[in-house]
């Protein structure tokens, strides 16, 4: 297998799912957060929860966000002001094991894993569980983040400032 459209193929993910994936954690590795922002949904969730079986209406999270408050991040991360990353990370992200979750008339769920390698005075690796729910468009509106949940494998331990999207 030569290409990232073989390996999906291969797993029952739309090749063109893939590279909305793909893309996705670019514009996050990048810190292209507008561009990033544009492609949630109106009612979308960015949820990282602190355990694997929480649930975010009970339990603590390290981020819950909706729409708005995707919004506000952003404006947050674009304001320069952010502290926390002065000077900026530099970020890589590798993504693998990507597989069809479910699937309806205009929604996909796809899990993956991911390794983050965040640079900022000193390596450091993050890595999990990604569920991606995926609104596929209807041909004028290309896809559209519905929902991102990310499972840190260290979710349940303490991490280091989270000042950047995973």
């Amino acid at each position: 297998m030569s290409s990232m459209t073989e390996i999906a193929v291969g797993t029952g993910v739309d090749p063109a799912v893939v590279d909305f994936i793909s893309l996705e954690a670019r514009l996050a590795d990048e810190a292209r957060y507008s561009d990033w922002e544009a492609l949630w949904d109106d009612d979308g969730v960015y949820w990282v929860p602190m355990r694997p079986d929480a649930d975010p209406a009970k339990d603590l999270s390290y981020i819950y966000d909706n729409r708005r408050r995707i919004r506000s991040r952003i404006a947050q991360l674009n304001s320069g002001a952010r502290h926390s990353q002065t000077p900026p990370s530099v970020m890589r992200r590798l993504i693998s094991n990507l597989e069809l979750i479910d699937r309806d008339a205009d929604t996909v769920t796809v899990g993956s894993n991911f390794a983050l390698y965040e640079y900022r005075y000193e390596i450091t690796v993050w890595a999990g569980r990604v569920v991606h729910r995926i609104r596929v468009g209807d041909g004028e509106r290309g896809p559209r983040l519905a929902a991102k949940t990310v499972h840190l494998v260290n979710a349940g331990g303490p991490i280091p400032t989270l000042a950047f999207l995973l």
